[in-house]
């Protein structure tokens, strides 16, 4: 191919599908027959930004600079980013750009005025793991549904987990943390409660068995870490910095890289939050919220049907909240089938084929574009850093013409900022006071662990009074045959005297007129005289 300058050539059809009206991102220039042709912009309308995309490319073929570029320029537009960083080189986003001969050249080639600029950013962590603000939610704001799909639950034990939170609700029993569920499962198949749940079905104790270790394996996940309070508002992630930029939330992820199950909760909880909050708006003219997702294969390898479908359902549905969702990963192949279709963006950088399956990902790669003028096959391996392949959806919500692109340099820093600056800018945020210390407030397990110790107390008081009792009646007992089997004691002078004939003799004589007389003599009273 020549490069022309004819109205009708390729590369001016190419670039008419990208000369929107309305507000849009600036990616980068296209490139036509091995040249870079700066005054063909290749562009992102901003209210179509609401309709998803991906971001795809081997390792080091620049998928995180990409969405770095498109972050800031959505932030200076006044759009609030938030980005999920798993290897933490996303957060020099707050940090200006270092000017370099590279970014000169890159700028001059692509017909971009690029300028050292940091954007306005807050830092979290998964329930404090690693540095961030902590972001918890409690074990209440899944709900059992949510809960019942992150347990990997069936339907009859999804039954018995909303049997469980309507109990712990009626009985005022907050659910916290992860303990406080564990707490109400274990009491209601205890003897104490299992006929608490009787009247509306119980809960088998096979089925609470599931349930229990369904959540060991979920806590050692580090899941209890994220359970708590205070519980994170997800509006927080809405804001705007003081000068109109939108806010950029960056959740800082390297130390839960290893731990998949943990970031897909997360991930589920969010996006459900945000859409059971926000109105239904439809189209606006740009979005309230663009989130990035990177190394997105780390959320769907391995993941359940259950979690599958919650995020194909999800995405399909809050685009019209007005939120928009990105997904970063090596080949398209990462993101299932399902969700795919919903991502109306394509930002596809080099492919490699090595290998049989790499060949095979090419190819099915290149099936999912729209008839290009490009050998795609070719072009996608030939693609150098910091190139791809586009194509959006236009303002009208049509796919654009495939557009090979040499992309504009992010103008913040293109690498992580150091330690101390990361710790000091989440320091200083004013939501750090409100969610950095955790709050461990009386909730189900204070208070069933507090009526078992109570029941434990007064069975062992009335066991004890009890055996008092048995002890103080065997006493009894005893004292009564020891007296039976005594040997009498001699008796004393006067019982005797009493006791012996001649007393009782006199005695029955006392009433008669000799036993008078002998009275008086005995006892030495005389007859009165007159």
């Amino acid at each position: 191919m020549s490069q022309s300058t004819d109205p009708a050539s390729p590369a001016d059809r190419i670039a008419a599908g990208y000369a929107f009206t309305g507000p849009a991102l600036e990616l980068g220039a296209l490139l036509w027959d091995g040249a870079c042709l700066p005054d063909r912009q290749i562009r992102i309308p901003l209210s179509m930004l609401n309709r998803h995309g991906l971001v795809a490319g081997a390792t080091g073929t620049g998928k995180t600079k990409t969405l770095q570029l498109i972050a800031e320029q959505l932030s200076a537009a006044g759009v609030p980013v938030f980005l999920a960083d798993v290897k933490g080189d996303v957060c020099g986003i707050s940090a200006p750009g270092t000017a370099t001969e590279k970014t000169a050249q890159r700028a001059a080639e692509v017909g971009q005025r690029w300028e050292a600029t940091g954007f306005p950013s807050e830092f979290y962590a998964l329930g404090g793991i690693g540095a961030g603000i902590p972001v918890r939610a409690t074990v209440t704001d899944f709900g059992p549904v949510l809960m019942s799909k992150v347990l990997q639950l069936n339907q009859t034990q999804e039954q018995s987990l909303g049997l469980i939170f309507h109990y712990a609700d009626a009985k005022g029993l907050e659910l916290i943390d992860l303990k406080d569920l564990r707490a109400v499962v274990a009491f209601l198949v205890s003897d104490q409660g299992k006929a608490e749940l009787k009247c509306i079905g119980g809960l088998s104790t096979v089925t609470a068995g599931v349930i229990l270790r369904s959540l060991t394996a979920f806590e050692q996940q580090g899941a209890s870490e994220f359970f708590g309070e205070p519980a994170f508002d997800t509006g927080e992630f809405l804001r705007t910095a003081a000068d109109g930029r939108g806010l950029v939330s960056v959740l800082e992820l390297p130390a839960v890289q290893d731990k998949p199950q943990l970031f897909s909760t997360f991930l589920m909880w969010l996006l459900a939050d945000l859409y059971a909050d926000l109105p239904e708006v439809g189209d606006l003219e740009r979005p309230k919220l663009v989130f990035f997702f990177d190394e997105a294969h780390l959320l769907f390898k391995g993941a359940s049907k259950a979690f599958l479908e919650s995020i194909t359902q999800t995405v399909r549905l809050i685009r019209s909240k007005g939120i928009g969702v990105f997904f970063v990963t090596q080949t398209p192949k990462d993101v299932p089938a399902d969700v795919l279709a919903q991502l109306g963006n394509r930002v596809q950088h080099a492919l490699r084929a090595f290998t049989p399956d790499d060949a095979k990902a090419l190819k099915a790669t290149v099936k999912t574009f729209p008839n290009s003028a490009y050998d795609l096959e070719e072009l996608l391996t030939g693609l150098g850093t910091g190139e791809a392949v586009i194509t959006v959806l236009s303002e009208k919500g049509a796919p654009t013409p495939v557009a090979a692109t040499r992309l504009r340099a992010p103008q913040s820093l293109m690498g992580p900022i150091d330690a101390a600056a990361l710790d000091a800018a989440v320091k200083s945020s004013p939501l750090y006071a409100r969610y950095a210390q955790p709050v461990d407030r009386e909730s189900a397990y204070e208070k069933i662990s507090a009526e078992q110790t109570a029941a434990e107390a007064a069975a062992e008081a009335a066991a004890a009074e009890a055996e008092a009792e048995k002890q103080a009646g065997e006493a009894a007992r005893q004292a009564a045959k020891a007296g039976r089997g005594a040997p009498r004691p001699e008796p004393s002078l006067a019982e005797q005297v009493v006791g012996s004939g001649l007393f009782r003799s006199l005695a029955r004589s006392i009433g008669t007129q000799l036993g008078r007389e002998i009275s008086r003599s005995v006892f030495g009273t005389a007859k009165r005289r007159r």
